[in-house]
């Protein structure tokens, strides 16, 4: 049986769900508790599942290729991150 709510993406490209992802990164949140707010209710996704895959999308080339300014912004976000621990 197969999820209706996601189509599958053509070899090479991201699926809804990692288009969605990216999306879901490039807005601008109002407030706390927003942006976790939408992750549940449009993705349909818990917040530590979201950012498990919005993580593994940031090593992912289709990601890079798909929304380059989104991902490399993430990515020296996620750099300045771990080099301060």
């Amino acid at each position: 049986m197969t999820d209706e709510s996601v189509s599958p993406a053509p070899p090479g490209a991201l699926s809804d769900r990692e288009s969605a992802v990216l999306a879901m990164e490039r807005r601008s949140w109002p407030g706390p508790g927003a942006k976790e707010r939408a992750i549940r209710e449009q993705l349909g996704m818990s917040p530590v599942r979201y950012y498990q895959l919005l993580n593994a999308l940031l090593d992912d080339r289709r990601a890079l290729a798909h929304d380059p300014v989104t991902v490399n912004r993430l990515r020296r976000v996620r750099d300045a991150r771990r080099s301060r621990r």
